[in-house]
């Protein structure tokens, strides 16, 4: 059987782009945090390993931790780690999700419906 592209699987074992790390060295990331990049690549970042670069070209948009694990097709505690590389490095920033308990309850949002509905 013969793999070609992306059947082969990465080139590269997640533990190497991490460089054994498992953990990222500071904070967590939660599978529905989402990161967003600070700017845009540049030719200064050339050097950045395929996969952070890879990162930064992803989250030009916001996405959630768990969006780009999928996309990059590698397991979460990896991009956890890679992520956590790229928020110390400032070119990444965070944005938790919302806490529920300060969101509207359903009595608040029927109220909204119903006096907009009377307008």
């Amino acid at each position: 059987m013969r793999w070609l592209d992306d059947d082969a699987g990465p080139v590269v074992r997640p533990y190497a782009m991490t460089g054994g790390r498992t953990r990222p060295a500071q904070g967590d990331f939660d599978l529905i945090e989402l990161v967003v990049a600070t700017r845009p690549m540049l030719s200064m970042d050339a050097g950045m390993g395929t996969e952070l670069a890879e990162i930064i070209r992803l989250c030009q948009r916001p996405q959630s931790v768990a969006e780009v694990s999928a996309r990059l097709r590698l397991p979460a505690g990896t991009v956890r780690v890679l992520l956590a590389d790229l928020a110390e490095r400032r070119l990444i920033r965070r944005r938790p999700p919302v806490d529920l308990r300060h969101l509207p309850t359903q009595d608040i949002l029927r109220a909204v419906i119903d006096g907009i509905r009377a307008l």
